[in-house]
């Protein structure tokens, strides 16, 4: 499968990086953006003559227009994808400019550059078939697979629904949160703001520049935000009078119910704190294995025995800093680098 990228910016470059790692042979096109010569396609005309595939990593304001630029030069054996955020608006200009005469598929890739660059695991897209063109949601489906992905089948409308919920609602509270300061650094902040203070950084670096896009182009996203103003609005109005008359009982958190006595409750938040260990290990493997293949590329054995002791003896400090049991995190490290070495041994 000879792939075409159209589009270099942050997303097609980490694509591009993506498709280099699984062995797809990709060029790119872009007439404003640096490409590395071995990538760049000579021309746009050039990107799709000699590529079946075609992805389009533009914005989602530009891709009407590129679609009107592609439409005279395709072939009926393409196959066009694009990777947008956003889904009803953009399957419904493929279906428009594309029609049943050139196979076609939405697609969203729910990771960024900051998330591939920091391994983080499971890849997941959500794949939105055109009804004209199953045999193509196939290939985009096993192109995506070929790349370590979990694929997620979902109309355009179903999935903006849940975006509208989840991905642009939580850009909309992260931008609110920020406007008031939220984001400055603060000299300290309680456990319950560490998890927020994670989602704002996540916004600013990996997509920020997304967020009139996430807000304007989801028809359901202004229905979200609506909804969340009035039930904080309602919130605001109810402790405004609870302070008046006393009550406000009914306004408190809903506790983790009768099935959570103290010894529950600590074995719940353990197991989810391993849950995220195991992720993290899954992450730190992806890493691993990364250091590996530049290792190779130097001709470098696997076992590094200096940067080993070296590891061992920050762990160590840390440790020490944290108030742990210095020996025991040091043999949770050797188990770890164990496993590492066996990972890059495997891969090799």
């Amino acid at each position: 499968m000879r792939i075409g990228i159209l589009g270099h910016g942050r997303f097609g470059r980490a694509l591009g990086a993506l498709l280099h790692e699984a062995g797809h042979a990709h060029r790119a096109w872009d007439p404003v953006a640096e490409i590395p010569a071995e990538r760049r396609a000579a021309s746009f005309r050039d990107l799709v003559d000699a590529h079946e595939t075609l992805v389009l990593a533009v914005p989602i304001p530009a891709l009407a227009g590129a679609l009107r630029d592609l439409r005279p030069h395709l072939r009926s054996d393409h196959l066009v994808l694009d990777v947008g955020s956003v889904k009803v608006g953009p399957c419904a200009l493929l279906d428009e400019h594309l029609g049943g005469a050139i196979p076609h598929a939405g697609t969203h890739p729910l990771f960024g550059p900051v998330s591939l660059a920091r391994a983080e695991r499971p890849l997941r897209v959500v794949l939105c078939p055109s009804p004209r063109h199953p045999a193509a949601a196939n290939q985009v489906e096993a192109l995506f697979r070929s790349l370590g992905c979990e694929v997620l089948r979902q109309s355009p409308e179903d999935h903006d629904r849940v975006m509208a919920t989840t991905h642009a609602l939580t850009f909309f509270i992260a931008k609110g949160l920020l406007a008031v300061g939220a984001g400055a650094e603060l000299p300290f902040t309680p456990p319950s703001f560490h998890a927020i203070a994670r989602t704002l950084e996540s916004v600013r670096e990996d997509a920020g520049h997304l967020f009139a896009a996430l807000q304007n182009e989801n028809p359901f996203a202004e229905g979200s935000r609506a909804g969340l103003l009035e039930a904080l609005s309602a919130i605001h109005r109810s402790l405004a009078e609870a302070a008046q008359t006393g009550g406000g009982e009914q306004l408190s958190i809903p506790d983790l119910g009768t099935r959570s006595p103290a010894l529950q409750e600590a074995r719940d938040h353990i197991d989810a704190l391993d849950q995220e260990l195991v992720a993290l290990l899954a992450r730190r493997t992806e890493l691993v294995l990364r250091a590996g293949r530049a290792k190779a590329g130097l001709s470098l054995p696997v076992h590094d025995p200096e940067r080993e002791t070296a590891q061992l003896q920050a762990r160590r400090a840390w440790a020490e800093e944290a108030g742990l049991d210095v020996q025991g995190v040091e043999e949770v490290f050797r188990a770890v680098l164990r496993s590492s070495r066996s990972a890059q041994g495997a891969a090799g």
